[in-house]
């Protein structure tokens, strides 16, 4: 089954800390000590971020890695990757990433593997890439509709309760028809979708919340969605 988990906010590079929403990914896996890959293009693969993922995924007994697309290690990506229980996207230039990725395969590539059992997670651009839609910020100063992957059927947006902007831009975008019916999580929430519907929403911090929003009549509606706060089972 495909399973893709996308967290609007957290993890390790938002709340060193507090390693809740990487825990919850990793169990996903199913394995006690699995291979994941750090994927880093939508930050122009930031050294300090990618340093910080091997800190973080070693500390939780992982095996970690990352791919480079500017000096990547391998010539066989597909061959790499598909040798990876979870592939970690992180944040940054959602646009840029998508771009490169395409340019490389890996639109086609990382679908293939979802399919195949590899866990696909990701924060922010990591998140919304995933979907057929995403708000993004790519651009600077604005806040735009993005075409994604579509492995996902919606659209999607992270930050929701962290950016002042990302809440009335979204329903906006969702009221005119620009992005279809769709999701937004919080800082610190996420969706666990399998087989491109949501399973489970959880949280690393009380009282954070993911939003079904689709338009209805001339306005629009905000379903919340069920959390699961996992700092209660600590």
């Amino acid at each position: 089954m495909g399973h893709i988990i996308a967290m609007g906010g957290g993890g390790f590079s938002m709340e060193p800390d507090n390693p809740a929403l990487d825990q919850y990914v990793i169990q996903q896996s199913g394995k006690a000590a699995p291979k994941v890959c750090f994927l880093a293009q939508a930050s122009s693969e930031s050294l300090e971020y990618t340093v910080n993922f091997y800190r973080a995924f070693n500390r939780l007994g992982c095996s970690a890695s990352h791919l480079s697309l500017f000096k990547p290690h391998t010539a066989d990506i597909a061959g790499f990757l598909g040798e990876q229980d979870i592939i970690y996207v992180g944040g940054g230039n959602t646009k840029s990433m998508l771009a490169l990725w395409r340019e490389w395969g890996l639109d086609v590539t990382l679908k293939q593997l979802n399919e195949n059992g590899t866990l696909l997670a990701g924060i922010s651009a990591g998140a919304i890439c995933w979907f057929t839609q995403g708000l993004t910020d790519s651009i600077f100063g604005q806040l735009i509709a993005l075409p994604c992957l579509g492995y996902l059927p919606f659209s999607a947006t992270p930050h929701y309760d962290g950016e002042p902007g990302r809440r009335p831009a979204f329903q906006a975008r969702v009221g005119s028809g620009e992005l279809m019916a769709g999701y937004a999580f919080d800082d610190c929430a996420a969706g666990h979708f399998v087989d491109g519907a949501l399973v489970e929403c959880v949280s690393s911090r009380p009282n954070t919340k993911g939003y079904f929003v689709e338009k209805q009549g001339d306005g629009v509606s905000e379903t919340p969605l069920e959390m699961r706060y996992l700092g209660a089972e600590s």
